[in-house]
């Protein structure tokens, strides 16, 4: 009998949120998993909404911090009648609707041979990779009183990867990775013109080979040219594995004000810097819809606004006070600068 109850309460929250999730008519009834999976992609192969996960599998942020639990040669079946996905035992003779054998399989267990690193990720960690710590906002002038790189050897004041570069204002107690910015174009409120931040631009990475008032650092990377004078900042590299895509908790709407790398449009898996940030309740994780204001048309003398259309999605990766950084995850047109960001 506790057996039942559990089961009964373990799948409660699926079948209350079933009817939110719509199998999309080509749905297989299972799908073998492969190298290169996401769990974003494997729920997209049998619900129209795949960033909505993590509810489609009767998870939730607070009972899995660590999604270590799907592998490729894994078979994902999906049952039907109500609307959830499970982990299907190839070798068992257990049918899909045996409720209890659900329970189990979307459970994290031991694999043996496999390693978490060989684990089906939530979202593309290859295409988050280098967004994940180079966004970087600050107040003004905030960069010109951190640490900043002098000069280099022989009077060099331009330098690349493997060049020797001093610096100083540098903290030990803060480690020997640094990175290197640039301050960049002024972030403002295109509704209220508050200025929101600075943009700096990543130009590449460094470490101390010895600290001084004036240290010797080594170049380690480079994705533009360094100069003197560039500042530094400590690196804060952060897990992409972890993140769990939700909507957020209230209606949100922001704006696209920036495109990373400084173009006019964005792609998928590119980065957009959005208008909003955690005093308006945006956290990482956070899955928004994308839309681009309808445009004004004019017909037998009378102008039409036509209604804003949905387009995409975008995943929030990284917050700051006043503004946020997001992934595009799903586009069918071009993200352009001043379309909707919103809870979708």
């Amino acid at each position: 009998m506790r057996k039942i109850i559990s089961l009964i309460c373990l799948l409660l929250p699926i079948l209350a949120c079933a009817d939110e999730f719509l199998i999309r008519a080509d749905a297989p009834d299972r799908y073998v998993v492969v190298k290169g999976d996401t769990l974003w992609d494997i729920s997209g192969k049998f619900f129209e909404d795949p960033w909505k996960w993590p509810f489609i599998w009767g998870l939730n942020k607070d009972t899995i911090k660590d999604p270590h639990w799907i592998y490729p040669g894994d078979v994902v079946a999906l049952n039907r009648g109500n609307g959830a996905l499970y982990i299907k035992d190839i070798n068992s003779t257990e049918s899909q609707d045996t409720s209890e054998s659900q329970a189990v399989r979307i459970s994290p267990k031991i694999r043996e041979g496999m390693s978490d690193h060989d684990a089906i990720p939530s979202i593309p960690v290859a295409a988050l990779a280098p967004f994940i710590s180079q966004p970087l906002v600050v107040e003004e002038d905030a960069l010109d009183d951190g640490p900043t790189l002098v000069g280099g050897r022989e009077g060099r004041v331009l330098f690349s990867t493997g060049d020797t570069v001093f610096a100083q204002g540098l903290s030990k107690e803060l480690g020997e990775n640094w990175q290197i910015y640039r301050a960049g174009k002024k972030l403002v409120d295109p509704d209220s013109d508050e200025l929101l931040g600075i943009e700096a631009i990543y130009l590449g990475e460094a470490e101390v080979k010895k600290f001084a008032d004036v240290s010797t650092m080594t170049i380690t990377s480079t994705v533009q040219e360094i100069r003197q004078g560039d500042h530094l900042v400590e690196s804060s590299p952060e897990n992409a594995n972890n993140y769990l895509p939700r909507a957020p908790a209230t209606d949100i709407t922001s704006r696209v004000i920036s495109i990373y790398g400084g173009v006019s449009q964005a792609g998928q898996y590119m980065a957009i810097t959005l208008n909003k940030g955690t005093r308006e309740g945006l956290e990482i994780g956070h899955v928004l819809a994308l839309y681009h204001k309808g445009e004004v048309v004019e017909s037998n003398g009378e102008e039409y606004t036509l209604p804003d259309e949905r387009y995409g999605l975008a995943f929030v990766f990284r917050v700051f006070e006043k503004v946020s950084y997001a992934l595009v995850m799903e586009s069918t047109m071009p993200v352009q600068l001043m379309d909707n960001a919103q809870t979708p």
